[in-house]
């Protein structure tokens, strides 16, 4: 009988084919759409590009949730923290 391992890193990230859920879905919805060029255009040229953007789709997003860090161009938090009110107003009396 086939024994499956339980999935205990259910807190540090959902994986479903190595994929976080948002991007397996992005990705879901990437072959469902191919399904329909395929129906709906049915060549051979069709589904070997279909085939091809799907295996770049996966690749990509493969190596996209390895590394997050690819499309991060803003720092996350800022320079300095200061609790100096940003506003020229004064409301003190001088």
């Amino acid at each position: 009988m086939k024994s499956f391992e339980v999935y205990r890193n259910i807190r540090k990230r959902a994986m479903i084919w190595g994929l976080p859920v948002s991007l397996f879905a992005l990705m879901m919805i990437a072959v469902v759409g191919s399904l329909l060029v395929i129906i709906f255009s049915f060549s051979l040229g069709a589904v070997i590009s279909v085939f091809i953007f799907n295996c770049t789709l996966y690749i990509s997003l493969t190596r996209l949730s390895s590394n997050p860090r690819i499309f991060q161009v803003s720092r996350v938090f800022p320079k300095a923290i200061s609790v100096k009110r940003s506003s020229n107003l004064h409301y003190e009396q001088d």
